[in-house]
């Protein structure tokens, strides 16, 4: 019964077998493989454009990396105050970006108040010496919260922050969920509503470790200096055929939708197991996350009991589902709460 993370699941075997399928005689190091070709054609593919690739093993590194291609070390990255960028990354943004500050927004369920973002928006002057002018809107789907951005709710702050020059940067370490729960097509998720540049995540949803992070339209012309920028930081890897491969096999057929539904599925039937014995939601379950506030004791039970699950900043616990979470797992909490 561990709900602690989706990134406790093992990999799917269909990514294990791409992986072997890629693991037969020698391949050009550093990107120079046919994997990362057929990787960058199928994520074409899926996003309904043209667009580059930058392959990672972490969503830490795809965010960092992604960030310093879009604001300069004396800038600023207008986040949400719980984002994973800020609460969870130990710093690397401002590591990769060489110093630039992240400037914290409020909003419910993790998503970004159009109000707060009008006012900081409005009083951004990049001329004034004494400021620290922001670059970058950053917004994450899924939020940490496991609230989902829709493409409406995307494309309202992305064309305020156009308007007032910033790029606009997606954090998607679990986009698939995402577009599960709302329906949306990867393309009205991200660059359609206005996305420059995105962190697309497999980890979570299938993957040993493998993120990647693309680039669209007029960003796609950073990709030089992203790659200058993977390499300083160590984020090269000599042999990203395996990181490609992981890839291909996460999107072929569908998979990586597939499975996401699957985790979102467990997530809203595990919350009518919790709401059901006393449980409140504390945020939305928009896909495979599941906050919730406990009835007194409650917590105690399923860890005395070896379930696994996080007490979490607003004084709720989290509990994440997976494409491998089964119906027994769910079974055996409810029969722990009887």
């Amino acid at each position: 019964m561990n709900f602690a993370s989706d990134t406790a699941a093992p990999a799917h075997p269909a990514i294990l077998q791409a992986l072997a399928d890629a693991n037969a005689g020698s391949a050009s190091s550093y990107g120079g493989d046919a994997w990362t070709g057929r990787a960058r054609e199928a994520l074409s593919r899926v996003f309904e454009c043209d667009l580059d690739i930058w392959l990672v093993s972490s969503g830490t590194a795809a965010n960092a990396l992604a960030l310093a291609t879009l604001c300069p070390p004396h800038g600023a990255v207008i986040c949400h105050e719980e984002a994973h960028i800020e609460r969870d990354e130990r710093g690397a943004p401002e590591f990769f970006t060489g110093g630039a500050k992240l400037s914290l927004l409020p909003g419910l369920h993790g998503r970004i108040d159009l109000g707060a973002l009008a006012r900081r928006l409005a009083a951004n002057q990049p001329d004034f010496v004494h400021e620290t002018p922001a670059h970058v809107l950053s917004l994450s789907n899924l939020t940490e919260c496991g609230a989902a951005y829709r493409p409406f709710e995307i494309a309202e702050r992305a064309g305020m922050a156009a308007k007032a020059d910033l790029a606009v940067h997606l954090d998607g370490a679990r986009f698939a969920n995402a577009l599960i729960s709302t329906g949306a097509t990867p393309a009205e998720m991200s660059w359609r509503a206005g996305v420059d540049v995105m962190s697309f995540g497999a980890t979570k949803n299938g993957a040993l470790g493998c993120e990647a992070i693309l680039l669209f339209g007029p960003a796609r012309q950073r990709l030089a200096d992203l790659r200058a920028r993977a390499k300083r930081g160590g984020h090269m890897p000599p042999k990203m055929r395996y990181l490609a491969a992981q890839m291909c096999g996460y999107l072929k057929d569908g998979l990586w939708l597939q499975l996401a539904s699957k985790a979102n599925a467990s997530a809203l039937e595990l919350s009518r197991v919790l709401v059901g014995k006393g449980g409140e939601l504390a945020h939305p379950v928009d896909g495979n996350e599941v906050f919730v506030r406990l009835p007194d004791g409650m917590a105690d039970r399923l860890s005395a009991a070896g379930a696994s699950f996080y007490p979490w900043m607003d004084g709720s616990h989290r509990f994440v589902c997976s494409w491998a979470t089964t119906p027994e797992d769910i079974t055996a909490l409810a029969d722990i709460l009887r």
